[in-house]
């Protein structure tokens, strides 16, 4: 049998001319079968947009590169905006705690394997930890996996009465986790990372709203990143092994999840004996290009961190209050007491290293402008002086460097825009300079020529605009989000 590239070099084609019109060719064409794409890998396409490489020096912990970065630090900038509207106040705790502080909050026992340990290399006296009055073998620390212990600390420096409740502590501090060496790829399975981490005391009469607030804020922070209603929601119950606290405590946080998520409105399944080893928890769950699902935003659940911890407020009536109940009675009224507020942990983005997969493939190198870390380039049409000269004005205008090049060519902003804007200067035919910038994926292709420099404008396809209008326009573009 000869195979077909055979018989091509066998038999001389004849002229298209003799046997076709352009019209059927093209319908020819058409018909032919089209290969199925690649789904969109998270890892090529980081390398082809430079955004972050791994190295066999830190396996599992990602470098962002410059783009990566910016991708990065607008999605935290962005989470930093929306708490403001949700009543987050951010705060910055420690990388390393004491292991005696692990075992108060119960992730030596329960969470032991998946944590790495600390040790100085300097080493102390004999007698140095009991004339300091610590537990013996409290130089060993731990690299934290969670940040709950540290907000449990902060909850806890301070006195606070039932008005001051909820209260609500966010933290972006960098996060390390044991996973096993075969289980690392990419961004999606990391062992150092960042989370958009939140924990909410409250009372137990607002357990129920503030899990309600929490699924809203996912809502609309997926909506805004275009991933609209493409996740699921799961609800993880009791483990079988390793948990803390009583069979009743958790059923009664799981009803009360359960209601928050029937009042949702959304569909949602369970996940049973998934839970967290201090409570249950809701798993909003994202699928890749790949078919993969990916947990990214979480809401947990806790009685037991804050038992722990020995957290409490002052309420009145104490008694029903640590009921989530409500009484007029004025004998009752009269009586304060401590009562011990519920903890929910929260992640709206989840690791932001594995949303930022999950993106990364998602809009496979289209980038919304507020995301896009190519936001703009300016290109210059030949490499003369005043062109190049005028092309460095337009960027400073756009970045923020100069506020006007027209009348104050010296001013400097104390607040830069922040804009990601490149330049292109090189002496190359225009039209490859497009092609290139188009490839590369910028939003904005501006274009400086001996005409703009003597009217002082830059061009955007047809149109002549001023610096200062480019820069509005830009960050009218971006303030939407940010």
């Amino acid at each position: 049998m000869i195979r077909p590239r055979a018989i091509a070099r066998i038999v001389k084609p004849l002229p298209q001319s003799q046997w076709a019109c352009a019209s059927c060719l093209s319908r020819r064409y058409s018909q032919k079968k089209v290969e199925k794409s690649e789904p969109a890998d998270h890892r090529k396409l980081g390398l082809q947009q430079e955004l972050f490489i791994t190295s066999v020096y830190s396996p599992g912990s990602p470098i962002f590169l410059p783009n990566g970065a910016r991708i990065f630090n607008r999605l935290v900038e962005f989470l930093r905006k929306q708490y403001v509207h949700y009543g987050f106040q951010e705060v910055i705790t420690p990388l390393i705690y004491k292991k005696s502080l692990w075992a108060k909050s119960g992730h030596l026992d329960n969470y032991a394997d998946d944590m790495y340990g600390v040790s100085g290399s300097k080493k102390q006296p004999p007698d140095a930890t009991s004339c300091r009055g610590e537990e013996e073998g409290d130089e060993v620390y731990g690299l934290k996996p969670m940040n709950c212990p540290g907000h449990c600390l902060i909850f806890k420096s301070k006195t606070h009465s039932y008005r001051d409740l909820p209260v609500r502590y966010a933290d972006f501090s960098p996060l390390h986790r044991n996973e096993i060496s075969g289980a690392l790829s990419g961004l999606t399975r990391v062992r150092r990372f960042h989370q958009d981490d939140g924990h909410i005391f409250c009372r137990p009469s607002q357990v129920e709203e503030e899990i309600s607030r929490t699924l809203d804020f996912v809502k609309a922070v997926y909506n805004v990143l275009q991933l609209g209603v493409s996740y699921r929601l799961a609800l993880s119950t009791r483990p079988k092994d390793h948990y803390i606290g009583t069979a009743e405590e958790w059923d009664r946080a799981e009803d009360q999840l359960k209601r928050a998520l029937d009042a949702s409105g959304m569909e949602w399944s369970l996940n049973e004996g998934d839970g967290a080893f201090y409570g249950p928890k809701i798993d909003i769950v994202l699928t890749d290009s790949d078919g993969k699902e990916h947990q990214t935003a979480t809401i947990q659940l806790d009685f037991q961190l804050p038992k722990r911890f020995e957290l409490e407020y002052q309420a009145p009536a104490p008694e029903h209050e640590a009921r989530g109940e409500t009484t007029d009675d004025p004998a009752l009224l009269s009586e304060h007491g401590p009562v011990r507020p519920v903890m929910i942990h929260r992640a709206v983005l989840g690791s932001v290293e594995r949303l930022m997969a999950l993106l990364i493939e998602s809009y496979d190198g289209k980038w919304p402008f507020w995301l896009n870390p190519r936001q703009a380039i300016v290109l210059t049409v030949n490499t003369s002086k005043p062109v190049v000269d005028w092309a460095q004005e337009v960027r400073d205008v756009l970045v923020g460097i100069k506020t006007n090049a027209e009348d104050m060519p010296g001013a400097v902003l104390t607040n830069p825009t922040g804009l990601a804007v490149d330049m292109d200067t090189t002496a190359r035919p225009l039209g490859s300079k497009i092609r290139e910038a188009r490839t590369r994926g910028y939003s904005q292709i501006l274009v400086v020529g001996e005409e703009d420099v003597k009217n002082k404008h830059v061009s955007l396809g047809n149109k002549r605009v001023s610096p200062a209008d480019m820069r509005d326009s830009m960050l009218g573009m971006v303030e939407k989000f940010l």
